[in-house]
């Protein structure tokens, strides 16, 4: 009894070749059927097959860990800021000191030359010649009382304005950082830069130690932002351009 025997009831059905199954051809590989790990044939657009998971439709793309996309969007990617290290912001502090310091030296320069010029006019002979002298010493008091005001004034009006309209203090554009809004990524506006402002300000009434204090606050914040108390307040943050 062989296997092409139409008798033998152990061989192949009539009609098809042994050892292949039906509808399959000798020396052709079989098409891989639609299973685990392939796509399904057929199935309805847009739905995924096994082993390609798609994002569901009408979910809108996942953003940045915890920073959201503003219009403009963060320069680190869309919706992941580069935040802004402490060094680069301590480099930034620095020459906006050097800024005030030049201002100061240039109004200190002024108003003391002018209150030396008042002493030398007054005559040793001149029976009034110690009530000039005082008078000279206040006005060097004096003029250095109004430098400070004035600095003070430009302090305000500079980190003020320039943040809240330009989004960054002439220390900050030189090392390539910025101050944006959490919640947009865009300049902070007249409003949140006051707020950023004045914070270090009433501190530093503290003999500077609360001043000092808001400038390092950026070590201690978990948040991943670099954020001070001064930015908290403000919903700002630094970053890099």
């Amino acid at each position: 009894m062989s296997f092409g025997d139409p008798n033998n009831p152990y061989g192949p059905p009539q009609g098809q070749q042994p050892g292949y199954p039906q509808g399959q051809q000798p020396g052709y590989p079989q098409a891989p059927q639609p299973g685990y790990g392939y796509p399904q044939q057929g199935a309805p657009q847009g739905q995924p097959g096994y082993g390609y998971p798609q994002a569901p439709q009408g979910v809108p793309p996942q953003q940045g860990y915890g920073y959201p996309q503003g219009p403009g969007g963060y320069p680190g990617g869309p919706g992941v800021p580069n935040v802004a290290s402490m060094g680069r912001r301590l480099g930034a502090r620095l020459i906006d000191g050097v800024v005030f310091g030049v201002i100061y030296f240039i109004l200190a320069a002024i108003g003391v030359a002018g209150s030396i010029g008042a002493a030398q006019d007054c005559d040793p002979s001149a029976a009034d010649y110690n009530t000039c002298i005082n008078d000279a010493s206040s006005s060097i008091a004096a003029s250095f009382g109004a430098v400070i005001g004035v600095l003070a004034l430009v302090g305000l009006l500079y980190e003020w304005l320039m943040t809240g309209l330009v989004g960054a203090t002439l220390g900050k554009l030189a090392v390539g950082l910025r101050v944006v809004k959490v919640d947009t990524g865009q300049k902070p506006g007249l409003g949140s830069s006051f707020i950023r402002w004045i914070i270090p300000m009433v501190g530093s009434f503290l003999c500077g130690i609360g001043q000092l204090l808001v400038y390092l606050s950026p070590f201690w914040d978990k948040s991943g932002r670099q954020q001070g108390w001064h930015d908290k307040a403000a919903s700002t943050m630094v970053i890099k351009n």
